[in-house]
């Protein structure tokens, strides 16, 4: 069976259907029809953003159960092991699911895992259509579009897809590569500085930054910085005045070897687990560790990524200096990056800036941002986007 899917300004969608080889682009969606479902699937989207922190490393997802207009049931997944939003949604409407409408961001799977197949439910409830927008990535979990329309239910897929892939960009980045999905943040001067010459940095960004960068933290899996940061800042790498879902996010630290122990290291406080990850230990290793910190021995980062990843660290916050900039950019490892731009100049050769590797040979190797957005934060201004590498 060939499966299409929907472009996000196409006017058609594909429906699935059992017979192999057979034409699926053969019906077209009126305005009526596409505005119909546009709001259901809003609402389902609106749903799965409550799974925003709570989900790791499941991917976020939201459903609707709609009967003659109007919807029966609702529900978003809350936590690994949890129900998922089809089954959710299905449990509310309750008799009403019979002969409805599923509207749900993600193909639903077709495999057991820690939770019943959502087909199996979708199945026995009677649904007769179902919505789904993005297309499930892991070879695991995916093919439920197959088992529904074996089972005679009407399928229509990739329904505002680029919309509800958003939800899950971490979760789709690592079943992609096997990484984790990075977002770089820092506060920049307007001369591109991160700190002094003396290393001071606190603060180069107003209030209005600051917090909105707590709520970045309380999104992601990791927060990640270097032995420089750790030795400077003595930073905590806590999420602050922001709620948290689910667990604080892991505290990761990258050196070259351990670092020297520090008995008032604000990584000692807390309930957020830290992690060294270092290419060779040394005396004070086990000092770290009888402290309750994780060390890693790994030689790349590469490799530590993936070991991140493999352990279910899909979503890395990179708070760290220039150097550790340079790695991620040079490495081609840096996804997205958030910058808070402050009205001040620093100066100085030796002042510490955003990228203190080798850098790009000519302007037209440079980096670029896609999907920019920006925003205004008290004084300061926020840039974020989509970080687009130079190929040779």
């Amino acid at each position: 069976m060939v499966i299409k899917r929907c472009t996000p300004s196409a006017t058609q969608v594909f429906r699935l259907d059992l017979e192999k080889g057979k034409d699926h682009s053969h019906r077209m969606l009126t305005e009526l029809e596409r505005t119909h479902h546009e709001i259901f699937m809003k609402q389902a989207i609106k749903l799965a953003r409550r799974g925003i922190g709570s989900t790791h490393p499941n991917p976020r997802v939201g459903a609707v159960v709609v009967k003659n207009g109007l919807i029966v049931g609702e529900g978003w997944h809350e936590f690994p092991g949890g129900p998922h939003a089809e089954a959710m949604a299905i449990e509310k409407a309750g008799e009403k699911a019979k002969d409805a409408t599923l509207y749900v961001t993600l193909e639903p799977c077709a495999a057991h895992g820690r939770t019943p197949a959502c087909t199996d439910a979708i199945r026995s409830s009677g649904i007769a259509h179902v919505i789904y927008a993005s297309s499930d990535p892991n070879p695991k979990m995916a093919g439920g579009a197959k088992v529904l329309t074996a089972s005679h239910i009407d399928v229509i897929g990739g329904f505002m897809a680029e919309e509800a892939d958003k939800l899950n960009l971490p979760f789709f980045h690592y079943m992609r590569t096997g990484r984790p999905y990075v977002t770089a943040k820092a506060a920049i001067s307007l001369d591109g500085k991160l700190a002094t010459r003396t290393h001071n940095s606190q603060w180069i960004s107003g209030g209005e930054s600051r917090m909105h960068a707590q709520g970045i933290r309380a999104q992601v899996d990791a927060i990640v910085v270097g032995a420089g940061t750790l030795q400077y800042d003595n930073p905590s790498l806590t999420v602050r005045d922001v709620e948290i879902k689910g667990k604080p996010p892991l505290r990761v630290v990258l050196c070259f070897e351990t670092p020297r122990f520090n008995a008032d290291s604000k990584l000692l406080t807390g309930d957020a687990v830290t992690r060294f990850y270092v290419r060779s230990s040394n005396e004070h290793t086990e000092k770290w560790q009888q402290a309750g910190v994780e060390i890693e021995q790994l030689s790349s980062l590469d490799a530590i990524l993936k070991h991140l990843a493999e352990d279910g660290y899909l979503h890395l916050l990179l708070e760290g200096g220039g150097y550790l900039h340079a790695s991620f950019f040079e490495g081609h490892f840096t996804d997205e990056l958030v910058l808070y731009q402050a009205p001040i100049l620093i100066g100085g050769r030796d002042a510490i800036c955003l990228w203190n590797g080798l850098g790009v040979e000519s302007v037209g190797q440079a980096l670029h941002l896609a999907d920019i957005k920006r925003r205004v934060l008290g004084d300061d201004v926020m840039i974020r986007g989509r970080v687009v590498y130079f190929e040779d």
